[in-house]
């Protein structure tokens, strides 16, 4: 795929108005007010059919998968690849056109519908997908992925304190995990822990997902923390005490106790699935800093002429149009790799993810230079861009993390 079809074309047209006329309106609000950004993602939904989209592929799979075909099958495996482009393509153009006015409603539309509900079409049985995944892919309800926890950072795995200890066909439930995107208005979380193993080493012990519902006696959501940026994404604290929970809260069942690595892997292709949508929302705030600084240097008059004329503006705007090409190829490559039913490996989706998250905040810095003193001011869009872009390096794997992934693999030739 070279560039966007007549078709995808349409899609980002329609979309791009929404945002206008929809979105951009209400950023301040969702930006610094009390509106969190679910209702305007339900709209966002709604209006193009995205909801009932999700209802059909997901009423699709389920009945693939009770007449136990593949999962190649169920994900349609053998359609047409210019309808599987297609399809890709319009799951990442509202993710692009999101980031160009307000990225947190992406952080928190992907969370609800990418991590968590993806986690449970992953992992979790037929009646578990059936009696959770319907409502989140649709954003009927709001979900959250809760791995992070305040002593384990960037050792997910190894600094995990989080428990769960079985009594006959019960679990109970300790432990506290924070940054969790939708954490405060959750209505679905996917609580990620460690099974209580006597005789083995805290950092050896399997990893199990189980589903909690907003109320559960002994789980606490917190209220939104601050932030430095991504305001409109809500973020918080969940603390479990002594949560009791049934094995039909246990994504897969009982087969999980037994598998080979625990929630190891289904964790780390949540974290793929995760970096690869980096590339896509890196574009949109691209794209918007490119579009702004492009128009200030054409109208910013100093020295008795327009800034774009300084050579030194024009390496910054030039450099800003190398960063959206080489992301809007990664996206293009991300459709193409999705029409033929692959996906990069766990070292691509990082090489992607470090490259969009350091190109999303050289431009938005860059951009703020363009502006000088005027970016550094919240009336200025710039400014907002600068705060949300430094996340991109540090959510989903550091920067750091990302280098270790690309080099294990590359090392271990």
């Amino acid at each position: 795929m070279i560039e966007w079809s007549d078709s995808q074309r349409m899609i980002q047209d329609a979309v791009r108005r929404f945002m206008e006329e929809e979105v951009a309106p209400n950023v301040e609000e969702l930006e610094h007010g009390d509106m969190p950004p679910y209702a305007m993602l339900r709209k966002l939904y709604a209006t193009f059919g995205m909801d009932e989209m999700a209802r059909a592929r997901f009423k699709k799979q389920i009945e693939r998968e009770k007449r136990g075909e593949s999962a190649r099958a169920s994900s349609g495996g053998d359609a047409d690849p210019a309808a599987k482009a297609d399809q890709a393509a319009a799951t990442l153009i509202p993710i692009i056109e999101l980031c160009r006015y307000c990225p947190g409603m992406v952080t928190a539309m992907g969370v609800s519908v990418g991590l968590t509900a993806g986690a449970i079409l992953g992992k979790g049985t037929i009646e578990q997908k059936e009696r959770w995944a319907p409502e989140l892919l649709t954003l009927e309800k709001v979900g959250a992925w809760a791995i992070t926890e305040p002593g384990s950072g960037s050792d997910a795995f190894g600094g995990m304190r989080s428990s769960a200890r079985r009594e006959g066909d019960e679990f109970v439930l300790n432990g506290s995990k924070t940054f969790i995107t939708n954490g405060p208005f959750a209505d679905t979380t996917v609580f990620i822990c460690k099974l209580d193993e006597d005789g083995v080493d805290l950092r050896d012990r399997k990893i199990l997902n189980f589903v909690l519902d907003r109320g559960l006696p002994g789980f606490e959501q917190s209220g939104p923390l601050r932030k430095m940026g991504m305001h409109s994404s809500p973020t918080g604290e969940l603390f479990l005490n002594d949560v009791r929970v049934g094995m039909d809260r246990l994504l897969g069942g009982e087969a999980a106790l037994n598998r080979s690595g625990g929630g190891r892997e289904s964790a780390k292709s949540t974290f793929q699935t995760e970096r690869s949508g980096v590339a896509a929302m890196a574009l949109g705030m691209v794209e918007r800093c490119l579009e702004l600084s492009v128009k200030y240097a054409q109208e910013r008059v100093q020295f008795g002429r327009p800034i774009g004329e300084y050579q030194l503006i024009q390496d910054k705007l030039a450099r800003m149009e190398v960063a959206r090409m080489n992301l809007q190829n990664l996206v293009f490559r991300t459709i193409e790799l999705s029409s033929h039913g692959k996906t990069m490996s766990f070292a691509e989706a990082s090489a992607m993810k470090l490259y969009a998250a350091r190109a999303a905040v050289e431009v938005a810095m860059e951009a703020v230079q363009v502006y000088g003193g005027n970016g550094y001011m919240s009336e200025y869009v710039v400014e907002q861009f600068a705060r949300d872009a430094k996340v991109l390096q540090i959510y989903a794997g550091t920067d750091e993390i990302q280098i270790r992934a690309i080099a294990k693999e590359l090392l271990a030739g």
